[in-house]
């Protein structure tokens, strides 16, 4: 989700968060560019005390902390074991091996560390719709792993950070050696978008050597393409922990996916495996977990800390890790978190302690908001205006953030609308609320497209969501007998 940036708030933290997009380039894609490396640093190097293989394992524990932990689900660690099976019978490289990992993110990712650690979200689980399609996933990550990206990759951002030490340290001010540090990075990106490139063309290879439809490359970043588009409208998680965050995607790239895909034949080629898939992925977490609490439309529900709170209608929500966000008409911002404060601290003197940059001292004051302690203030940063609430809840203080342009006349409704709607939820409440999960449906005679959005439960646009996530175009009908996925509670 794109946010306006509004300027240092928190010590620490941004209410909002810029996005970068880097153009294109023409790239020389000759054949020879793509022979994996003959030397892979692969899992069974561990054992052996393989140095990189060694750093890789001890990141395993951070990227899992990253994106929410493991994901545990036996019967889509057994779909996922005969795809990665399937694909490393592979006669130019019989003794490589391969660890992979489901995370617990609703984020769309998949992503490869040298000593064959394999990771993918459930949340690019739950937008594939056939085997194929992740077996060419896994492949392009895979074929990271092979030609050593990892290590290439590792050497060349050690250098850029050195550079980047030197210019900021040693040549402040030297307009030229700046440059060339901006030169270096652009380099370093360029070199990153080849990697990727050649892993596409490597990864179609094995996924079509293994017998799956080379086309499914192609065909999902097409999904991709779809997702981000819907998520630019309509918010989402952590887009910095996404796919498309790090790797390059245009349809220059579909086009080359297809041209690698017609080496084995037309469209209908290899197969999709689309009913084991289906199976294996019926009943996955959909969106945010329990722990993260929930996003309804404009509500947002934390079962585990029993606290609720809506924006006004026009605001987004984005509920990542740690914090809440929401972005609204008129370059408004939301941020909520949340921190431990002794109860012998008063709020009036917590909202002065130090944490918030630009306080206006002389408009603290005390309220109460649905019946619990609060304190509120003005904050200024720059050409932006802030209102900032706090409200404690035993040894919890909620901490409401919502800011505004120096011009903006709307501050002060939105965010009385916003901190007055903050309550503690009761126990009935929070019985009733339920995660969402991808449920597999059969399509029946007189079914259509908006018969299965309308079934769909706790998300926005239901009808453009239900067609991203079966890879429908805005024509496409149904026929019965076809499998499709909802979002729903049950």
């Amino acid at each position: 989700m794109g946010r306006k940036s509004g300027g240092p708030l928190l010590r620490g933290a941004a209410l909002g968060a810029g996005v970068l997009l880097a153009g294109c380039q023409t790239l020389d894609l000759g054949e020879s560019k793509f022979i994996p490396s003959d030397n892979p640093v692969t899992v069974d190097t561990v054992t052996r005390g393989d140095q990189l293989a060694n750093l890789a394992r001890r990141q395993h524990p951070k990227i899992l902390k990253t994106y929410g932990d493991e994901y545990s689900d036996p019967k889509l660690e057994r779909m996922l074991a005969r795809v990665v099976g399937r694909l490393t019978l592979n006669p130019d490289s019989p003794s490589q091996t391969y660890r992979i990992t489901i995370l617990d993110s609703p984020n769309i990712n998949a992503f490869a560390l040298p000593g064959g650690y394999l990771y993918v979200t459930r949340g690019l689980l739950a937008l594939a719709n056939d085997s194929a399609e992740v077996a060419a996933v896994l492949a392009h990550e895979m074929a990271h792993v092979t030609a050593n990206h990892g290590i290439e990759r590792q050497r060349k951002e050690a250098e850029a950070v050195l550079t980047s030490r030197v210019v900021d340290e040693v040549l402040v001010g030297d307009s030229t050696a700046r440059a060339a540090a901006v030169r270096g990075k652009l380099r370093l990106a360029q070199f990153s978008r080849n990697q990727e490139l050649e892993a596409d063309a490597v990864g179609i290879k094995a996924t079509g050597r293994a017998g799956y439809d080379p086309y499914a490359a192609a065909r999902f970043l097409r999904s991709m393409d779809a997702y981000q588009s819907f998520r630019n409208v309509s918010g989402g998680s952590d887009a910095s922990l996404d796919f498309l965050a790090s790797h390059p995607n245009a349809p220059r790239r579909i086009e080359l996916a297809q041209g690698h895909a017609r080496q084995f034949g037309m469209p209908g080629t290899g197969t999709r495996d689309r009913e084991a898939f289906l199976e294996g992925i019926d009943g996955i977490l959909f969106g945010d977990k329990p722990d993260q609490g929930y996003v309804r439309g404009t509500d947002f529900m934390h079962p585990t800390l029993g606290i609720a709170f809506s924006v006004p209608e026009g605001f987004v929500i984005d509920n990542s890790s740690g914090e809440v966000v929401a972005a609204g008409p008129g370059n408004l911002a939301f941020r909520f978190d949340g921190t431990t404060v002794a109860r012998s601290l008063s709020l009036t003197d917590y909202l002065g302690s130090g944490w918030l940059d630009g306080l206006d001292k002389s408009s603290v004051r005390t309220t109460t908001i649905n019946g619990r302690e609060a304190a509120t203030a003005r904050a200024y940063a720059d050409d932006w205006q802030f209102d900032v609430t706090v409200v404690r809840v035993g040894e919890q203080v909620y901490r409401l953030l919502t800011g505004a342009p120096r011009a903006s006349t709307q501050l002060d409704t939105i965010a009385r609308q916003i901190t007055g709607t903050f309550r503690v939820m009761n126990q009935a409440e929070i019985a009733a609320l339920k995660p969402l999960r991808i449920r597999v449906v059969t399509v029946r005679p007189g079914d259509s497209v908006a018969t299965f959005a309308n079934q769909m439960v706790g998300v926005s646009r239901k009808l453009e969501l239900f067609r991203v996530l079966n890879a429908l175009g805005p024509g496409t009908t149904l026929s019965a007998g076809d499998k499709v996925k909802i979002v729903t509670d049950r």
